[in-house]
This record gives C-alpha cells, sequence and structure tokens, in this order.
C-alpha cells in the first residue's frame, strides 16, 4: 500500500494512493493516523483501508508524513565512510572506524521543522560552498522499532562545515529545508527484500544534468533492523519517527549544489522525490 499525504484546501489529509488515483482518508493526517493504529493495536494498512474515503480524486501527493522525529545513519556505505576520510587527508581514518564499528554513526536530523515533500525548496546553506544531496532509503517506524513502511529522503548536507570540522557535524546536517521526504510511504509488504533497492539521483541545472549516480542498498553495511537497535538504545521516540539509512551516492564538490538546481532522487516501487535547491539563512 501506498500512503501519504495531500493538500484539501488549508486542510492536510492522509490518502491512500492507487495508481493515478487517490483515496481520502478524511480527519486524519499521517502521522495521526500512525498513532491511531499504534494505540489500537490495528496494522497501519488495515486501519487506512478501514478509514479511507470511498470517493477517489487525483490530487499530488505532498510531503508523506511531518515525522516528530528524524535521524540519520552515517558511514553506512563504504564509499560514504572512505569519502569522508579522503576529505580529512586519512587513509584510514575514524570514519573507516566508524564503518566498521560493531555501533553505527546516528545522529539527529531535526523535526517536522526542517523537513520538506516533493517540489519543495531544499536548502543551501549561506555559510557553505559545498552542500550537496545525500540520496537515501528511509524507514517509518513505530515506537517499538517496528517499520512502518519506506520512503525516498534527501539528506542535505554542508559538506564542507564538517569537513573543517567532524565537531561541526551538526551544523553541517540541521537547517531550514535540510531534510526531504517523498512522494509516499510504502508499506513493507510492497518492498519485500529491502537490502536488493536501486537507488539512483540526478541533479540538473538549467535542464542540464550536472551530476548522476547510483547505488543499491545490496552495499548497506549494516541492518536496517541493526540501526534501529541502536536508536532505542536509551532513546525512546515517538511514532511516526523517520529513520535514513544512509547514502551510497556521493556528490562531489564539482556538483555542489547552486540555487536554482533541482535533484531528484528515484526508488523504484516508491517513486520519484524532486526538489529545487535554494539559499536560506
Amino acid at each position: 500500500m501506498k500512503l501519504g499525504q495531500v493538500r484539501c484546501g488549508h486542510q492536510v489529509t492522509a490518502a491512500i494512493f492507487e495508481g493515478k488515483k487517490t483515496r481520502l482518508i478524511p480527519d486524519y493526517t499521517m502521522l495521526e493516523l500512525i498513532q491511531s493504529a499504534e494505540a489500537k493495536s490495528v496494522p497501519l494498512a488495515e486501519l487506512a483501508r478501514q478509514l479511507a474515503a470511498g470517493a477517489v480524486g487525483e490530487e499530488a501527493p505532498i510531503i508523506p508524513i511531518h515525522p516528530p522525529e528524524v535521524y540519520g545513519c552515517g558511514c553506512a556505505y563504504q564509499t560514504s565512510a572512505a569519502f569522508r576520510d579522503a576529505e580529512h587527508g586519512t587513509r584510514e581514518g575514524f570514519y573507516a572506524h566508524v564503518y566498521k564499528s560493531p555501533r553505527p554513526e546516528i545522529f539527529c536530523k531535526g523535526t517536522a521543522r526542517v523537513c520538506v515533500g516533493p517540489g519543495e525548496d531544499i536548502g543551501i546553506r549561506s555559510d557553505s560552498q559545498f552542500t550537496a544531496p545525500e540520496p537515501e532509503m528511509a524507514v517509518v517506524i513505530g515506537s517499538k522499532g517496528n517499520v512502518l513502511g519506506y520512503t525516498i529522503a534527501n539528506d542535505v548536507s554542508a559538506w564542507d562545515i564538517e569537513r573543517e570540522n567532524p565537531l561541526y557535524l551538526p551544523q553541517s546536517k540541521m537547517f531550514s529545508g535540510c531534510c526531504a521526504l517523498g512522494p509516499v510511504i510504502v508499506t513493507p509488504d510492497e518492498i519485500p527484500d529491502p537490502y536488493n533497492v536501486e537507488i539512483s539521483a540526478t541533479i540538473t541545472r538549467q535542464g542540464k544534468a550536472i551530476f548522476s549516480g547510483a547505488t543499491s542498498t545490496n552495499k548497506l553495511a549494516r541492518k536496517i533492523e541493526e540501526m534501529i537497535k541502536y536508536l532505542l538504545r536509551a532513546n525512546p521516540f515517538p511514532a511516526g519517527s523517520v529513520l535514513m539509512t544512509g547514502t551510497g551516492i556521493i556528490v562531489t564538490k564539482e556538483s555542489a549544489l547552486a540555487p536554482g538546481d533541482v535533484v531528484s532522487i528515484k526508488i523504484p516501487g516508491i517513486g520519484e522525490l524532486a526538489n529545487p535547491a535554494q539559499i536560506v539563512g
């Protein structure tokens, strides 16, 4: 099942997407639907079917959920760890250590305040010369760590700020428009093998592609369940939170985001997440 949200006038409403058709779930946002399913101990897809209206339309999806908390997982792909160590001039630095370590790198990306949906602007920090997209698969999770669904995420990051000093990671990761999500949330039954998912990305500038890359989740160094297990340690989080699972597509400085660039990320079975970039701050 493909779930998400649409805008009806000034109201955000949960919906089921069936091809080009949309079935509204009146009086619920996606977060409220998830909270209700958890409170009633009813599977999310089952509750969505029960509450969905019979009438259908063709409303375009907006951000599929306004998550109470968003987390990222770093160094989950070897390409990411190697690139970050190379930036710091170390052949076998602490990024490689994190990649190989039992404990994953998990960081707080923010809340719904920094998140945008399809077609909305992602941010370029005004104090950064190398802000880049990080195309990822993300999971929407319940408060007990159960995976409710998968979506596309763009973990927009100011690489040069982290390069200056790894302790600046929060400033590299958290700013207005730093996280794009969408276009929908796909329930686990439609992605039976999350470790065989193709991810591709393109940056377009004035109608011309200046960067393209691809990877597969079969290159993930960690299981998603392992990431969630560490996230839950001494850290209870609300249902409907999002965990981004890391990027295996590395954008180099030559393709750093500029105002007006459009980032498009595709995952078969989920769709395409496209966002223009603009300077913030």
